[in-house]
């Protein structure tokens, strides 16, 4: 066994603080990876508070994982050491259902393995994450990452990038398309920037007029502010989709309405309850309400591609591991532009 360092929390009301654990020997197609940055993603927050339930502790949070490969098995062919190396959402899956063979090892039909608060394969070994100094995995669901790009901008590609990048995709959104973004966080900042360097038209819509100036050089647009009656008014039947990226209670009637015909409401966030829907403002145009989790590997590789193709990298914050309980208080205010990101270098 190999030792390790983290930060975890012990239940749902103790706060973040050193963690000494081991991490397993790399096996034949493993490879041991020096972490050097992870992002905080607010889904770390809810799981560390037992928001979604089934939180299991001790837990080391952290899936925007980039970093060094320091030591190869014996039969990994795809990684060298000193190669940059990502780790997402994903550390495992069964790979022989229909959706894994298809490259959507998200949606595996056994349950795949999260990087973090989830069992390996074998359903009793704890998976830890990246608010450590090294992680081991399979070679399989690790991801090249470039040398073009900052790495501390990208460890939130891993997570916020790939799930506004699928939908996109998934949805074919390019030129001609009229886009907009709800909510304008860490995963809302993306899906600007992917949207726009697709080709579409892009709004961003938030309760907050200060918002503009950032969303504009973001690459939006438009923007309007949702409070506005007349903005509103001025988008009706308007988009042909609407990424929501957000996590709090929002009337989803309210969007909807600006979905011309055969629009598409992409749900990205996950708030506390569940939302009500009219079902004529769905029936009245032939609008479509859907889900989208993150990517696949396959697709995962192909947005970090397409990121050092583009230069599209996220905007962050850099902060020491000591700074992670302060972060969170400030991810819960909205105080981030738009994403933090720990240097791990700092534990």
């Amino acid at each position: 066994m190999i030792p390790a360092k983290a930060y975890a929390v012990q239940n749902a009301t103790t706060p973040l603080a050193p963690f000494t654990f081991e991490r397993r020997k790399p096996g034949a197609h493993d490879v041991l990876i020096e972490i050097l940055y992870c992002g905080v993603c607010h889904s770390d927050i809810h799981q560390v508070c037992n928001e979604w339930g089934g939180s299991k502790y001790p837990m080391v949070p952290g899936h925007e994982i980039v970093g060094r490969i320091t030591e190869v098995g014996s039969g990994v062919t795809k990684f060298k050491v000193g190669d940059l190396a990502g780790i997402g959402c994903l550390v495992d899956s069964c790979r022989t259902c229909s959706n894994c063979e298809q490259g959507y090892e998200q949606y595996c039909e056994t349950g795949s393995v999260g990087t973090y608060n989830s069992y390996e394969l074998d359903k009793k070994t704890l998976t830890y994450g990246g608010y450590s100094d090294k992680i081991v995995a399979d070679e399989s669901f690790v991801l090249h990452v470039s040398d073009k790009l900052a790495l501390e901008r990208v460890a939130p590609l891993l997570c916020a990038g790939i799930t506004t990048y699928s939908p996109l995709r998934q949805w074919k959104v390019g030129k001609g398309h009229r886009v907009a973004v709800l909510g304008l966080g860490g995963l809302g900042h993306m899906a600007v920037k992917f949207a726009a360097a697709m080709g579409a038209e892009v709004t961003v819509l938030s309760t907050s007029p200060s918002k503009e100036a950032d969303a504009k050089k973001l690459g939006a647009h438009k923007f309007v502010v949702t409070k506005d009656e007349a903005a509103v008014a001025s988008v009706k039947n308007y988009f042909d989709f609407i990424i929501d990226t957000v996590s709090a209670q929002h009337d989803l009637n309210l969007y909807l309405a600006m979905l011309r015909l055969d629009g598409t409401m992409i749900l990205l966030g996950v708030p506390p309850e569940t939302p009500q829907l009219q079902v004529f403002n769905l029936i009245g145009k032939r609008r479509r309400v859907a889900g989208s989790l993150i990517g696949g590997i396959k697709e995962t590789q192909e947005m970090l591609d397409y990121c050092a193709e583009n230069n599209i990298m996220s905007d962050v914050e850099v902060i020491p591991m000591s700074e992670i309980n302060n972060a969170y208080e400030r991810i819960l205010k909205g105080d981030v532009h738009y994403r933090f990101v720990i240097d791990l270098k700092t534990l």
